[in-house]
């Protein structure tokens, strides 16, 4: 776990960028997952043959360009963003570190060096300083190494980019391990769960210091007060039953962002729909939260978006960021019922409007890694 000292001066999301299955923009993803409109449908042909699979649903891009386009698409809009109202005063990029979370496999060398180059081109971003493929992490552990580098002054403005295109080869995983929701809908911590789902998602954002932002007199978005990061090492693939590790990082961004688990209003949570990772947050939260816990509001939007694997954490973040400014909590969507297991205060049925300070967004991976982003608005 990483140390936990508060920084200095927190870093500000100044830029963002969404593609989803929702559509393209925050505010098509804000609409979906604050009334809890799943954006499943089958996998079509053209995208490659389920007929052999058990499941046979995701959450897809229409149209789906080739990944590297997408997450540079992704990439512009927040660049376009975080320029602000002064674009003639925008920001020397030629120094900024470009992270980037993807999956691994085969085609990973090629898709970020693809981006690279589109970055050069567009934006004069040097290149790709790291790509992460520590799977449902990945973004969150590339915005926490951002959000290292601003606070410390080793950068002044980092991008953090992350994609996932739904592909056959991790589809046919993820049905063989009997990983995909049977029923073909996502329920996150709700009885009678049965896996989750996998989405499409590219996803950018632009993190820099406030004096930064100032200078050139980029909107603040929202700003990162912490960041936690944990390693439990219980199994492959389980998580570990009391849910410690990822306490761990809660702790740690609480901690590292100086504030009482009393004062978080909302979070973000990983839930997949998975019975025993489900269980396994929940008694994470119950383990940082004790009996605030049963009126802190909680809520996954991975049964509007999917499970975008490595884009993730990203995505979710975006989620957080548009709660926070409209005031409008997300939707648990896919609850079916209580499970004992797993009581929490769930935002149902409608979505709840408050206006919280702060607001947790979790992630959790096979292996027993956890990442945990604290974010104000």
């Amino acid at each position: 776990m990483t140390g936990t000292t508060t920084p200095a001066v927190p870093p500000v999301v100044t830029g963002l960028g969404v593609l989803s299955a929702c559509g393209r923009g925050l505010a098509p993803l804000a609409e979906a997952t604050v009334h809890g409109k799943a954006a499943f449908g089958p996998v079509p042909m053209s995208r490659f043959d389920v007929s052999g699979r058990r499941v046979r649903r995701a959450a897809l891009l229409p149209d789906a360009p080739p990944l590297a386009e997408a997450v540079l698409t992704a990439l512009g809009d927040a660049c376009r963003q975080a320029a602000g109202s002064a674009p003639d005063r925008a920001a020397d990029d030629s120094g900024t570190p470009l992270l980037l979370a993807l999956h691994s496999d085969l085609g990973t060398a090629r898709t970020a060096a693809r981006i690279a180059e589109g970055a050069r081109r567009e934006w004069g971003i040097p290149g790709v300083t790291r790509v992460y493929t520590g799977a449902c992490v990945a973004a969150g552990t590339a915005v926490a190494d951002a959000a290292a580098l601003i606070s410390s002054g080793r950068a002044r403005r980092v991008v953090v980019a992350a994609g996932h295109l739904v592909g056959a080869g991790v589809f046919a995983a993820f049905d063989a391990g009997r990983a995909l929701a049977r029923d073909g809908e996502v329920r996150p911590f709700s009885a009678g769960r049965t896996g989750t789902l996998l989405g499409d998602a590219a996803v950018a954002v632009v993190l820099e210091s406030p004096a930064e932002a100032g200078r050139r007199g980029a909107p603040v978005l929202a700003r990162l007060r912490g960041w936690g990061r944990s390693g439990d090492a219980h199994h492959v693939c389980r998580p570990v039953p009391d849910g410690n590790g990822l306490a761990r990082a809660i702790d740690a961004a609480l901690r590292r962002g100086g504030i009482a688990p009393e004062q978080v209003g909302y979070v973000n949570a990983n839930a997949t729909g998975s019975p025993l990772a489900d269980q396994a947050e929940a008694n994470a939260l119950h383990r940082v939260f004790g009996g605030y816990t049963d009126r802190l509001p909680v809520s996954s939007t991975k049964g509007v978006h999917g499970h975008a694997l490595e884009a993730s954490a990203l995505l979710e973040l975006a989620v957080t960021i548009a709660a926070l400014q409209s005031g409008t909590l997300p939707v648990n969507a896919g609850w079916t019922g209580q499970d004992e297991d797993c009581r929490l205060d769930l935002v149902l049925d409608q979505p709840r409007p408050t206006r919280p300070d702060f607001a947790l967004t979790v992630n959790s991976a096979f292996g027993g890694a956890n990442t945990a982003l604290l974010v104000a608005s």
